[in-house]
């Protein structure tokens, strides 16, 4: 029984983890959220100021040896390419 308490503790007490590929798809969804028209003209600033800092971020701490995390995102099929 205190084997499993343990567990749940340890669990609680851990930290998330972001992974340099995570915030790569950050970068791609807001991206693709901008494409689609899903910021308003007031937001535009905050969310590209953010998506700069992001990358920059990502440019920074990417390994030196040139290969850049690249973040995936689920691809979605138009309804007229699947329809062919």
């Amino acid at each position: 029984m205190t084997e499993e308490v343990n567990a749940v503790e340890t669990a609680e007490t851990e930290a998330p983890q972001l992974s340099l590929q995570d915030i790569a798809t950050m970068v791609q969804i807001i991206d693709v959220c901008s494409k689609r028209g899903g910021f308003e003209g007031p937001e535009l600033e905050a969310v590209g100021s953010l998506r700069n800092r992001v990358v920059a971020f990502l440019n920074a701490a990417a390994p030196k040896d040139g290969d850049q995390p690249e973040g995936e995102l689920p691809v979605e099929e138009d309804s007229d390419s699947a329809e062919s």
